[in-house]
C-alpha cells in the first residue's frame, strides 16, 4: 500500500471518499467536484451520516466514477476514534471492490486538526486491511493505494510517514503474536529480536537457560523447566537521548504457549494460548517504532520468554522458588506463571538500568476479563502522575485502560505462611490486583505502570467489533505506549514534531 498526499484532485481515481456528519444537508466543499456530480451526491444525503454508515454514489462525470459518503455521526460526538474507525470501513470497502486506489478527504481543519485526522485515516486504513496469511497457500488480493487530499502536502506527508511507522509496528506485533506455538518458541522469539536489532541498530542481549539458572532468575527458570523449548531473557536497548539520561524500561510477558503446566488448563481454555506472548510482542513493536521514529528517549525492552508445559521436570504446586530479587515465592498454582517471569524481569530491569520509569504489559489474568471485559485493559500504578499521563494517552489512541487500586490490604493478600509471598491471592478475590501486588514486590518505589492486557490482546467473542482490529492479535499497547512516549518527550501529541530520519522521509 502506498499513501500519497495531494492538495487537490489530480487525474483519475476510482473512488472519492468524503466524511459527512449526521444531519448534514450539504456535501463537504472540495475543489474538483463538478456541479453535476455535486447535485447527484446531494440527492444521496438521505443516508443522514449515521456513524459507520457508508453509501456509494455513481457519478457521471470524471475524474472519478463513484463517490463514497462515510458517516461520522453527530458532530458533537466526534472523538479520537471516530475517523480511525470509519476510515477502516472505507478501506475495507475499497478492498472488497478490488480497487487499486481510492482518494479520501479529511474533515475540515475547523473541526479537527488535519494532522490528527490524517494520522487516524492512515492508522484506520492500514490496520483494517491487515490479514495474517503466513500459513495460507493462497493469498488474497493486494491492498489498495490511498491518496489523501490536504493542504500543505509536504508537511502532512511527514505525519503520514510517522503514522505509517507506528501502524507498521502494530502489524509487526500482530504477525508475531499470531504465530502458532510450533513456529514461535522462545528461541524463535529471540531470533526475531536479534533480526530487529540488526536491522534497526539496537543492542540485543539474550540470556540463555543455563545463564538464567546460575544468575538467580528463579521465576523464569521454574516456569520454563518443564518444556524442551528452553526459556530465555531477551533484552533490547535503544539510545535516542544522552547516555546520562535514565531509560524507560518496557517489560513484556512472552509465554509462547501456556498449558497451565501441572495445573493444567481445560481444553477449551487452551486453544488461544499462543496469545500469551502478546506482551512481549508488543514490546518488540514499540522498540521497532521508537528506533524508526528516532524518538528522543532511552528505552530498554525486556522480554522473559518461556513455554509453560507439564513434564517430568515441571515446577509444582507447593514448590518454593527464589526470585531474582532474592524474595521467595510459594507456588499455589503453576498456571499463575506470568507474574513469576515478570517479577524476575522487572527486578533485573531495576537493578541493571536504574530506570526513570517502568511499564509492563502482560496477558496476566482471566480475572481482568471478568472485571473489565474485552475492550478495556486493567492498569495498576504506584504513581498518580504517571497513571494520569497514561490515561491521557489512552483517550487519544482509544486503546482504553481503567486504573485499579493497589494498597496494603491487597499486598497482605499474597503473604505466605512459608515464604515471603505466594503466587496467588485469596480464592478468586481481586485476582488482577493481587497479581499486580506480586509484581510490586519486584519494583519497590520505581514509578511503574502495569497493564493487564488479557482481555484486549486479541479479538474474543465479547470484543467490540472494530474494523481496524480484525480477527486475531490486536497489537494493543503499541500505539498507547508510543503516544505516551511522544507526549512526554514533546509535551504535545503530534507526529509532526518527530525528527524522522531522512532515509524514512524520502
Amino acid at each position: 500500500m502506498k499513501i500519497i498526499v495531494r492538495d487537490k484532485l489530480k487525474g483519475k481515481t476510482p473512488m472519492l471518499c468524503l466524511f459527512i456528519f449526521e444531519g448534514s444537508e450539504n456535501i463537504p466543499k472540495l475543489r474538483g467536484i463538478t456541479a453535476k456530480n455535486a447535485r447527484i451526491v446531494q440527492s444521496a444525503l438521505d443516508m443522514r451520516g449515521k456513524f459507520g454508515e457508508i453509501a456509494l454514489v455513481p457519478t457521471p462525470e470524471k475524474p472519478y466514477s463513484r463517490i463514497l459518503l462515510a458517516g461520522l455521526g453527530e458532530k458533537r460526538k466526534l472523538d479520537a476514534d471516530s475517523i480511525r474507525f470509519v476510515s477502516g470501513k472505507i478501506a475495507q470497502k475499497a478492498r472488497d471492490l478490488r480497487l487499486k486506489e481510492f482518494t479520501i478527504a479529511p474533515p475540515p481543519d475547523s473541526i479537527i486538526d488535519t494532522d490528527v485526522a490524517v494520522s487516524q485515516i492512515v492508522e484506520g486504513s492500514k490496520m483494517s486491511l491487515y490479514r495474517f496469511e503466513h500459513f495460507k497457500s493462497t493469498k488474497m488480493n493486494r491492498e489498495p493505494n490511498i491518496v489523501i487530499l490536504a493542504q500543505n502536502p509536504n508537511e502532512i506527508s511527514k505525519t503520514v510517514t510517522a503514522t505509517e511507522i507506528v501502524s507498521e509496528a502494530v502489524l509487526y506485533t500482530r504477525n508475531i503474536a499470531n504465530m502458532p506455538p510450533n513456529a514461535c518458541t522462545p528461541a524463535v522469539l529471540a531470533r526475531i529480536a536479534k533480526q530487529l536489532a540488526k536491522k534497526n541498530e539496537l543492542k540485543c542481549t539474550v540470556i540463555s537457560k543455563a545463564q538464567l539458572a546460575t544468575s538467580g532468575f528463579g521465576g523464569i527458570t521454574a516456569v520454563g523447566q518443564g518444556s524442551k523449548n528452553e526459556p530465555n531473557l531477551i533484552i533490547l536497548e535503544y539510545h535516542g537521548d544522552s547516555k546520562n539520561v535514565k531509560p524507560t524500561v518496557l517489560v513484556g510477558k512472552a509465554v509462547t504457549f501456556d498449558t497451565g503446566g501441572v495445573s493444567l488448563k481445560s481444553s477449551d481454555a487452551m486453544t488461544e494460548m499462543k496469545f500469551d506472548k502478546c506482551g512481549g510482542c508488543t514490546v518488540l513493536g514499540i522498540m521497532k517504532a521508537a528506533s524508526e521514529l528516532n524518538l528522543p528517549v532511552n528505552l530498554v525492552g525486556i522480554i522473559p520468554a518461556v513455554e509453560n508445559m507439564p513434564g517430568a521436570e515441571s515446577y509444582r504446586p507447593d514448590d518454593i522458588i527464589t526470585l531474582y530479587n532474592g524474595k521467595t515465592a510459594e507456588i499455589l498454582n503453576t498456571d499463575a506463571e506470568g507474574r513469576l517471569i515478570l517479577a524476575d524481569a522487572l527486578s533485573y530491569g531495576v537493578e541493571q538500568y536504574d530506570p526513570l520509569k517502568i511499564i509492563d504489559l502482560a496477558t496476566l489474568t482471566g480475572a481482568c476479563v471478568v472485571a473489565l471485559g474485552n475492550n478495556i485493559a486493567g492498569m495498576v500504578s504506584n504513581n498518580d502522575t504517571f497513571a494520569q499521563d497514561f490515561s491521557n494517552s489512552s483517550a487519544r489512541t482509544a486503546e482504553k485502560v481503567w486504573r485499579l487500586p493497589l494498597d496494603e490490604d491487597y499486598m497482605d493478600m499474597i503473604k505466605s505462611d512459608v515464604a515471603d509471598m505466594k503466587n496467588m491471592g485469596i480464592g478468586k478475590a481481586a485476582g488482577t490486583i493481587t497479581a499486580a501486588a506480586f509484581l510490586k514486590n519486584a519494583i519497590e518505589d520505581t514509578p511503574w505502570v502495569h497493564l493487564d492486557i488479557a482481555g484486549v490482546a486479541w479479538t474474543q467473542k465479547a470484543t467490540k467489533e472494530k474494523p481496524y482490529n480484525p480477527r486475531g492479535a490486536t497489537g494493543f499497547g503499541v500505539r498507547l505506549v508510543l503516544d505516551y512516549l511522544l507526549s512526554t518527550a514533546n509535551n504535545r501529541y503530534s507526529y509532526l514534531s518527530i525528527n524522522i530520519p531522512p532515509s524514512l522521509n524520502s
